[in-house]
């Protein structure tokens, strides 16, 4: 049986326990299960286990362990009795201890009230440590909370950075499609100016040649009138 709890020791639900170590409730029965399977020893009351902080640490070992569940609880049932047998060495010598205590009732009163003092301040410093630790809880349950907070702000941010750039992609894409839309209309409009302005030319060009060939048709025909009247005169 364990001997090697002090008077004082604080004593933790398994619901606690789950907190202290961070996994879930059914993890503590399924660590402590493997840890009794290998010889490990906890407090009962009756069916309940009843964890003290050594318990903790040999749970938070398991849940930090690389190696076999099993392997690691063996080590820590090895370090247990090793804890049991130094409690029993220490246990044997506190006889040893009561035989040098003072026979005179003063004196006795005195060390059972400087035992008092030790044991009040004891207590004074358990319920310290006790709303030391309930202010880390408190302050780890904040910072968590701030980082679920930044880390839902950041992957909103760059959500909407995202978003951002996917529309001036999208928008920038239309202007490229409407600029290339308009650039090729006016390219088509260019290419009809142009050859509007050959077939004006083909077609100055012909009107210009049947003119000079009026022309010419027009001036040959009164030099052969003229010729004529001329040779009638030289009759």
């Amino acid at each position: 049986m364990r001997n090697d709890i002090q008077s004082i020791e604080r004593a933790f639900s398994t619901k606690e326990v789950a907190e202290e170590v961070g996994i879930a409730t059914p993890t503590v029965r399924k660590y402590s299960q493997i840890l009794e399977r290998n010889g490990y020893e906890f407090l009962k009351d009756g069916d309940r286990r009843i964890f003290v902080q050594s318990d903790i640490e040999a749970l938070i070992a398991l849940r930090d362990t690389d190696k076999p569940l099993s392997d690691t609880a063996i080590d820590l049932v090895f370090q247990q009795k090793e804890r049991l047998e130094e409690t029993n060495e220490t246990k044997v010598a506190i006889p040893d201890t009561y035989d040098h205590l003072p026979h005179d009732s003063n004196q006795l009163k005195e060390f059972l009230k400087f035992l008092a003092n030790e044991l009040a301040t004891t207590r004074e410093m358990n319920i310290q440590l006790t709303s030391d630790m309930s202010q880390l809880k408190t302050t780890v349950s904040r910072l968590q909370q701030d980082h679920h907070v930044i880390s839902s702000s950041i992957g909103n941010s760059a959500q909407k950075t995202h978003n951002k750039i996917e529309s001036l992609t999208e928008q920038q894409k239309k202007q490229y499609e409407l600029l290339l839309q308009q650039a090729k209309q006016k390219n088509e409009f260019l290419q009809k100016e142009i050859q509007n302005l050959r077939d004006e030319q083909k077609e100055e060009w012909r009107s210009q040649n049947d003119f000079n060939k009026r022309l010419e048709e027009a001036v040959q025909k009164p030099k052969v009138k003229w010729m004529g009247i001329f040779s009638m005169f030289r009759k």
